[in-house]
């Protein structure tokens, strides 16, 4: 008897991109993993890295999503690793909103390509790039489970007191306006990982999960359940991201029609990707405004003093919420490389119970580990995030519990 399927293929598509990894879930092994970017371009670039390997890269003609996931079919078939192997289980998908119907990893047929569909206008640049990896990846292998993976279904559990803006309730549910949250594959990981790191269960414990990276998000855990996001309708509410603004007075849009003249395609393109860091000092990489906020330079330090207000006040804001935390997890690129936004982000803030220790905090390190004194009364703690093992690991379950 041939052994169970146990790989997993996950899809990560983007408006021009690929990102993917395949899986071994038997052992939680990855075998391959890699990125098709600048789709319909002149020059797309496919970067292919298996396990043990060699990196390959090429560049050429990839026109569109088809194109795309196909070459990457081929790269994957020259390690043995082929779309038509039958240790293949499942293709998860990174699938951005999944507004309130979808809140668990869902077995894509006709009605759920549909309702992503329908979500287009919540989602315009996300959706319909996840739909074209599903429709290719079906194409590929029409046996194969195609398993949809919400960004939006951790935070599903939110109550209605944290997902509901204070507008008249008909017209927001005519139009579907409601604070949905994104990123959350991650915040479900690095919650059920820093319970593991602290020894604990995860219902038994409460995390404040700060995401930083150039999109940035907090949530509110409490016993594995998001109580609050920072992320709204879309993902432009919440922190200061790197190109996008957070949150701001929604006044700032009327005016800038009435007295800057700006149409509503020309404000969505300044908060989305000329506001944030890149919009207050030019730079958009954590790194390089440390650079210069060390050289003396204003405006960077500005930036960087902005970036971590508005990222003490949801600490503060998710610690009301919660009553009880027992960690802060930062996670995504800044969170687990810049040891100075950690370090400030929960200066002045020991009443609370959160400090870092400043060897630890300075120490670089690939897995998750503790960053406060051993005495604190709050772990802070840097938690590698993996949102493709999780869509994997979600895919996977569900197949096998079908099957």
């Amino acid at each position: 008897m041939s052994p169970t399927p146990s790989r997993v293929l996950v899809l990560n598509s983007g408006s021009s991109s690929v990102k993917y990894q395949l899986l071994d879930m038997r052992g939680g092994d990855r075998l391959a993993a890699g990125l098709v970017e600048r789709i319909g371009e002149k020059s797309a670039r496919l970067k292919h890295t298996p396990v043990g390997g060699e990196s390959r890269e090429w560049s050429g003609s990839v026109p569109d999503h088809d194109a795309a996931l196909k070459a990457v079919a081929a790269e994957l078939a020259k390690d043995g690793l082929g779309l038509d192997s039958p240790e293949l289980a499942a293709i998860g998908h990174r699938v951005v909103h999944g507004g309130k119907r979808f809140t668990e990893p869902t077995v894509v047929d006709d009605a759920v390509l549909a309702e992503i569909e329908r979500l287009i206008p919540v989602a315009p640049l996300h959706n319909p790039a996840g739909l074209a990896g599903i429709r290719t990846a079906q194409a590929l292998r029409p046996d194969l489970p195609q398993v949809a993976v919400f960004d939006t279904a951790f935070h599903t559990t939110m109550p209605e007191s944290a997902a509901r803006y204070a507008i008249d309730v008909e017209t927001a549910d005519a139009h579907r306006i409601r604070r949905y949250g994104f990123h959350g594959t991650s915040h479900a990981y690095v919650s059920r990982e820093t319970a593991k790191l602290l020894g604990r269960a995860p219902e038994d414990v409460n995390v404040i999960v700060l995401h930083l990276g150039n999109g940035a998000s907090a949530s509110a855990v409490r016993g594995g359940r998001c109580v609050d996001t920072s992320m709204g309708l879309t993902p432009l509410e919440g922190l200061v991201m790197g190109t996008r603004s957070g949150d701001m007075d929604p006044a700032v849009i009327f005016h800038l029609m009435r007295v800057g003249g700006m149409s509503a395609d020309e404000i969505d393109t300044l908060l989305n990707k000329r506001s944030g860091l890149i919009g207050l000092c030019g730079d958009n990489d954590m790194r390089e405004i440390r650079r210069r906020v060390d050289a003396g330079d204003e405006r960077a330090r500005l930036a960087f003093e902005i970036y971590i207000h508005r990222l003490k006040k949801y600490i503060g804001a998710y610690y009301a919420v919660l009553g009880r935390v027992d960690a802060v997890a930062f996670t995504a690129g800044v969170g687990e490389n810049a040891a100075p936004v950690r370090e400030a982000a929960v200066a002045g803030l020991e009443g609370l119970g959160l400090a870092v220790d400043g060897e630890l905090n300075a120490v670089r390190g690939d897995g998750a580990r503790l960053v406060s004194p051993a005495d604190a009364r709050v772990a802070v703690a840097v938690v590698p995030t993996d949102e493709e093992m999780e869509i994997a690991t979600q895919t996977y379950a569900l197949v096998e519990k079908e099957r």
